[in-house]
C-alpha cells in the first residue's frame, strides 16, 4: 500500500494523497445515503451504510487511502453522555461534567461494546477495499473529547474546560486519563477490525498555551500512540494537533506521522519535524474553490517537501461546497506532478 510505505519512510511510485473528511457533504452520493439514513448518528451506527459511505471517495476520486466513517463524539456518547446534532449548530451533549460524580457515572469498558458499530464497518469496508489502499482509523483526543464534554458543545472560548485547567486540575487529568484508556482500547479494536493506520485529531489544540498543552493535550496524545506502537509496530499512528505552530520545538513521541494545519508554514515544520516524522497536509481547504489556486498550492507544497517522507492532504476537512471536479482534479494533479 502506497500510503502505508509512506507512512514508514519507504520509497513510493507519486505522493500518496487523500483528504480529511473526504466522506462528507461534498459528494452527492453521501448526500443521498444520510437522507436515507435518517440523521447523522443513524448513518454512523448502521454501519453497511458507513462502510458504502467510506468507500465513496476511493472509488469517485482515486484517493489512496480511505477513512471510516464515524464521529469522534461516538466514544463519550457510547460513554453514556446523551448527544444530539442540531442544524446550525452542531453536536450537544444533554449532560456535561461538573464533578467526579459525572465522571464516575461514565461507562468506559462498556463503551468499547457499544462501539462495534465502528468495527463492523471498519472489517465490511477492509473487505470492500481494493488491496492497494489503507484504511485509516481515527479517534479524536482526549483534551478535544474533554473540551465538548465539559462545555456541552463547541465553544469558541473554552471558558469552562479552561477554567476547570486551572481551578482544578486534578480533576481535568481525571477526565483526560479516563478518556485515554478507553482511546487506548478503541483504536486496538479499529486495528483488530481492520485498520492499517490510525490518526488521532486534536482540532481544539490551539485553545492551549504551550504550557497547557503539552500537559494536557499533547501529554496523553503521546501516551495513546506509545501504547499502540508498543502493540501493533507495524500500524503507522498519525497525530495531528491543529494551530500549534508555535509548539513545534517540543514535538515528540512514538507515532509516524504528524499531521500539519493549513496555518502552519510547511517549512517550518519541515525544518523542525521532517527528519524524525513524515510530514502530512497542508494546502488551505479553500483553494479547492478554484483551478489555478489548486495547482499553485499542489506545485509549492511538493517543492517544500521535494526528497522529504510527505502525504498529501489539506490543512483541514474538505468544505461541503467544494465541487466534485475540483477535489477530483487535485487528487489527480498530486499523482502526476509527484510522480518519480
Amino acid at each position: 500500500m502506497i500510503f502505508i510505505d509512506a507512512c514508514l519512510k519507504k520509497p513510493t511510485p507519486h505522493t500518496p494523497v487523500w483528504i480529511m473528511r473526504q466522506a462528507g457533504r461534498y459528494l452527492p452520493e453521501y448526500r443521498a445515503l444520510r437522507a436515507a439514513a435518517g440523521d447523522f448518528l443513524a448513518l454512523c451506527r448502521d454501519y453497511k451504510r458507513a462502510s458504502e459511505v467510506s468507500l465513496q471517495p476511493v472509488e469517485i476520486l482515486g484517493v489512496d487511502a480511505a477513512i471510516i466513517f464515524s464521529d469522534i463524539l461516538v466514544v463519550p456518547l457510547e460513554m453514556g453522555l446523551p448527544l444530539r446534532f442540531e442544524r446550525g449548530e452542531g453536536p450537544v451533549f444533554e449532560r456535561v461534567l461538573e464533578n467526579e460524580r459525572d465522571l464516575d457515572a461514565l461507562d468506559a469498558s462498556g463503551a468499547l461494546e457499544r462501539l462495534g458499530y465502528v468495527y463492523d464497518a471498519l472489517a465490511l469496508t477492509r473487505d470492500k477495499l481494493p488491496k492497494d489502499k489503507a484504511l485509516i482509523g481515527f479517534c479524536g483526543s482526549p483534551w478535544t473529547l474533554a473540551t465538548y464534554m465539559i462545555e456541552g458543545r463547541g465553544s469558541k472560548t473554552y471558558a469552562k474546560s479552561k477554567k476547570l485547567l486551572y481551578e482544578r486540575p486534578e480533576f481535568l487529568h481525571q477526565i483526560l486519563q479516563k478518556l485515554t484508556e478507553v482511546l487506548k482500547g478503541y483504536l486496538e479494536e479499529q486495528i483488530k477490525a481492520g485498520a492499517d493506520a490510525v490518526q488521532i485529531f486534536d482540532s481544539w489544540a490551539a485553545a492551549l498555551e504551550a504550557e497547557a498543552f503539552f500537559e494536557f493535550s499533547f501529554a496523553y496524545m503521546r501516551e495513546i500512540s506509545a501504547h499502540i506502537k508498543a502493540k501493533y509496530p507495524h500500524i503507522p499512528v498519525i497525530l495531528f494537533p491543529k494551530g500549534v505552530s508555535g509548539y513545534l520545538d517540543g514535538i515528540g513521541g512514538e507515532f509516524d506521522v504528524f499531521g500539519v494545519d493549513w496555518s502552519t508554514p510547511l517549512a517550518l515544520a519541515r525544518d523542525k519535524l521532517s527528519a524524525r516524522f513524515v510530514l502530512q497536509g497542508n494546502m488551505e481547504p479553500c483553494r479547492l474553490y478554484d483551478k489555478k489556486a489548486i495547482e499553485r498550492g499542489v506545485r509549492e507544497i511538493l517543492e517544500v517537501m521535494r526528497g522529504r517522507g510527505h502525504i498529501f492532504n489539506l490543512g483541514h476537512g474538505i468544505l461541503p461546497d467544494i465541487p466534485v471536479e475540483n477535489a477530483k482534479f487535485f487528487v489527480s494533479l498530486v499523482r502526476e506532478l509527484s510522480r518519480r
